[in-house]
């Protein structure tokens, strides 16, 4: 019933050059490195850049030892800045990276015992 309606304003599709676009990797890959100093060696962190329909989307992705796999996209909005600010690259780095630990938590339950004492 709402399948193609449009709830929110008409968004514009944003398009990158190629050195907007690089610069856009360089951040998703300064928040994955991010993510990995805050996670265990266990834990899996990937970053892509693809394609939507509003224009490119940053995806950074954590594969926790157990449970299933956690991610964040980054969407730019503007046009004449794709890049992800200093604040927003640490917020993604430790919201990932908590949602990944909160993840193996989850799974794991209350009722493990400690591996040693």
């Amino acid at each position: 019933m709402y399948g193609n309606t449009s709830f929110g304003g008409e968004t514009e599709e944003v398009t990158l050059t190629a050195e907007q676009r690089e610069e856009l990797r360089q951040d998703l890959s300064s928040v994955a490195a991010r993510t990995r100093e805050l996670l265990p060696g266990e834990f899996v962190v990937g970053s892509e850049i693809s394609n939507s329909t509003t224009g490119p989307r940053a995806t950074i992705a954590v594969q926790p030892p157990v449970g299933s796999v956690v991610s964040a996209d980054y969407t730019p909005e503007d046009p004449e800045s794709a890049s992800i600010s200093d604040a927003e690259r640490d917020d993604l780095a430790q919201g990932i990276a908590a949602s990944a630990a909160l993840q193996v938590k989850q799974v794991m339950g209350d009722d493990t015992s400690p591996t040693a004492q």
